[in-house]
């Protein structure tokens, strides 16, 4: 097949580092594959309404896999074990669909380009068909044509890339601030309303809690629950054994009598909670809950191992009595209102520094003001943006509130899973100009090169909702 594109026309060498776009997204994305046996469909699956065949899924894996030797070469072999190929096959697929509902094309002769481009083909400082047909045969273990093909989708994936992300810009202002926020540091003063600090005052009576019950049941609702029995195997072929006399009608407990392999049971589990044994899996839940009584689900690829699940029992969503969780209705009570109560205090003084800000901005005393209003004060280290304060929790809040905050100033409130602040600026180590002159060339390629690779993870989700 390459010796008769090669014909239409001299290849041109150019350069297409598709791997370092496409491979290390399809590497990072998905988790669990659903694997259904051909006795129950004859496809793989659907995106857009379009039924997807096991061959086309067989060869997108196939690909997937290739471009993982491209890009790791001879360490793809233990790399390969780690990797989920299946979930990277399906974003491979809908991104072609997408590819080709835009039109998009690649030549033959791009096609040989890019070929001819790749060094794993070379000998002597240039393409070697001899070479190129040993590798395919050897390493790849794959035809020619079907190389050529991939080859062809890759290039509209590249694209694709490119069509979706040139869009994306950076003025001056994001880079700086992007810059800023790894190497500027900033300490802060602040003022705390911590809910922990008012909840020892709140002693509910039991009127109260029942009112409190009463009037907030989607709080206390239990949701849909699932009992399951499972077997989990770490071999294709052990599963296929087992879903080959589940099909002559063997019951699983004799399966796993005959085959030596234990059935394990989850108990009932919440269906928003993960499965006991196993972990999170929406994709699992959405199959068991389609279910009845006594089924089993099709066999399941997820983190290496391989499942069958026999619904057990369900138990519908309910809103327990009151007194069966009445320890429950006391603690989101207490946390309700102790949340309120900070967020009160925490109002009320930032009004009152408002008031002071207005009568004077250089005689705000922030230590006397919070012990005024019977809330904590306290002062941070210095800190760059992505780290951790003690006692407080993530930092990004605080520094992008310091960023905006002028000499004497403060913030509105802040909210943060401990409590809520107010923050003034402290001291602020700015960055070197100079530095920042120097790499902002290379700093803002890789930061325009981030941004697009963020784009088009969005991308990819957006299509994976649509694709369904």
């Amino acid at each position: 097949m390459l010796k008769k594109l090669r014909k239409k026309k001299t290849a041109k060498k150019v350069w297409i580092i598709l791997a370092l776009l496409i491979v290390p997204a399809f590497v990072l994305w998905g988790s669990g594959s659903l694997m259904r046996s051909k006795q129950e469909t004859t496809y793989a699956g659907r995106i857009f309404g379009r039924n997807i065949s096991f061959l086309e899924l067989r060869d997108a894996v196939s690909a997937v896999r290739n471009q993982g030797i491209m890009q790791f070469g001879e360490n793809f072999s233990e790399i390969e074990k780690n990797l989920n190929l299946e979930p990277q096959a399906w974003i491979r697929i809908i991104l072609l669909s997408e590819a080709k509902k835009r039109k998009i094309t690649a030549s033959d002769r791009e096609v040989i380009e890019l070929i001819e481009s790749y060094p794993i083909f070379w000998r002597k400082g240039q393409f070697d068909n001899r070479m190129y047909s040993e590798i395919l045969r050897y390493v790849f273990r794959t035809q020619p044509r079907a190389f050529e093909e991939q080859t062809r989708q890759n290039l509209l994936l590249s694209k694709l890339y490119k069509q979706v992300t040139d869009t994306i810009r950076l003025s001056d202002e994001d880079i700086k601030t992007e810059y800023q926020k790894l190497n500027e540091e900033v300490s802060l003063y602040y003022i705390a309303a911590l809910p922990s600090d008012f909840a020892k005052d709140i002693t509910p009576s039991e009127q109260e809690l029942k009112d409190y019950f009463s009037g907030n049941p989607l709080q206390f609702k239990q949701p849909l629950s699932f009992n399951l029995d499972y077997i989990s195997l770490d071999s294709e072929g052990k599963i296929k054994d087992v879903l080959s006399r589940l099909n002559k009608k063997h019951d699983l407990n004799k399966i796993s009598q005959q085959m030596g392999i234990p059935v394990k049971a989850t108990g009932l589990f919440a269906q928003t909670g993960p499965i006991p044994g196993v972990g999170w899996s929406p994709e699992i839940i959405d199959l068991i809950s389609k279910l009845r009584i006594g089924q089993y689900t099709a066999p399941i690829h997820m983190d290496k191992y391989y499942y069958i699940f026999r619904l057990k029992e369900i138990k519908e969503a309910y809103t327990p009595d009151f007194e069966a969780i009445k320890d429950k209705v006391r603690e989101m009570f207490i946390k309700d209102k102790s949340t309120k109560k900070a967020l009160e205090k925490i109002e009320a003084c930032l009004a009152n520094l408002k008031e002071l800000y207005r009568q004077n901005p250089k005689s705000i005393d922030f230590n006397k003001v919070a012990k005024g209003s019977g809330l904590k004060y306290g002062s941070t280290d210095y800190f760059k943006y992505g780290s951790y304060i003690e006692g407080i929790g993530a930092s990004d809040n605080f520094w992008l509130k310091a960023k905006e905050l002028k000499e004497g100033g403060f913030s509105d409130i802040i909210g943060m899973p401990s409590g809520l602040y107010i923050v003034k600026l402290k001291s602020r180590v700015p960055i070197d100009e100079k530095k920042f002159e120097k790499e902002k060339a290379e700093f803002s390629r890789n930061l325009l090169s981030q941004k697009k690779e963020e784009y088009f993870a969005q991308f990819i989700e957006d299509l994976k909702r649509k694709a369904r």
